[in-house]
């Protein structure tokens, strides 16, 4: 039987860049300050730009959604009434023109298909929530766990360049264990405790950041 030789480094020539992002607040609105727009509920305004720790955060969140007797079938109705942020499609268009774009977030597939739907159907990884038969949410169940960076690391093993951006606490694992990561229109708390990172706020400024990282790798 004759064996294969093939040189290892002709596989380091062949590079594939891949740009991950952030879904809310990157390319969408936050869901839970839209729901908690339309609904009044004021404690439901917190998101992963103000708590660090995500189960503590889902916790409170379906607790008050009890509280309330809110369900599954309440906040799809929201979301369906929503709309990408201002440029993402445009932005998320061009992107893919030159890059491979895969969306990590910490969304749930039960909310995200509409918005998904206008952005052209990106790749997306995320979560899932549980419901009872009433559409009232018992528990969400983590893809797997920290499945940003998690996600970046095996990319990178598969001898892929990376290019990350998010926007709050639950992106900063994530876009440092990219070859380069960028913060999207940050809260202030997290550009002063992740200096590490470039600021951008705009789309425009994204995409020079992101083209910027890939030359330099």
């Amino acid at each position: 039987m004759l064996e294969s030789r093939v040189c290892p480094s002709r596989y380091r020539k062949i590079a594939v860049h891949i740009v991950c992002l952030d879904l809310e607040g990157v390319l969408v609105p936050e869901i839970w300050i839209e729901f908690a727009e339309r609904t009044g509920i004021s404690a439901l305004r917190r998101t992963t730009r103000d708590e660090p720790n995500y189960d503590t955060l889902m916790k409170y969140r379906l607790e008050i959604l009890r509280e309330h007797k809110l369900g599954l079938p309440d906040i799809q109705a929201v979301i369906a009434g929503m709309e990408p942020l201002a440029g993402a499609k445009d932005f998320l268009d061009a992107l893919r023109e030159t890059y491979q774009v895969i969306i990590l977030s910490d969304t749930f597939s039960e909310f995200a298909k509409p918005l998904m739907r206008q952005l052209g159907l990106p790749t997306l990884f995320c979560h899932s929530l549980e419901a009872d038969a009433e559409g009232i949410l018992v528990n969400y169940h983590l893809r797997m766990a920290d499945h940003k960076r998690e996600a970046v690391k095996r990319l990178k093993e598969l001898n892929f360049k990376v290019v990350a951006a998010g926007d709050s606490y639950n992106d900063t694992a994530m876009l440092g264990e990219a070859h380069g990561g960028i913060l999207f229109h940050p809260p202030e708390n997290v550009v002063r405790e992740f200096p590490q990172f470039p600021v951008v706020r705009d789309y425009d400024g994204l995409r020079t950041e992101i083209d910027r990282a890939f030359a330099r790798r």
